[in-house]
């Protein structure tokens, strides 16, 4: 059964169309500046978590008192 040239054409708008929205999709995904964005959020929800926040602080304490007790030494 042969297709007719106007149906072959519409075809080949709809797959152009198509891999243009795909590419788009790709370029916007992989935009670094946007990856940095979500990295950045991420990692400042993170932080905001009182079971983190608390453990580091903790940490940065114990880390400066015993700089401070080796100076003393």
């Amino acid at each position: 059964m042969a297709r007719d040239a106007e149906t072959i054409q519409a075809e080949i708008e709809r797959a152009r169309d198509s891999l243009a929205s795909a590419v788009d999709e790709l370029t916007n995904r992989a935009n670094p500046a946007r990856v940095v964005e979500q990295g950045k959020q991420s990692l400042t929800a993170t932080f905001a978590e009182p079971k983190v926040k608390y453990s580091l602080v903790a940490v940065g304490v114990l880390i400066g008192l015993l700089t401070i007790r080796r100076l003393f030494r």
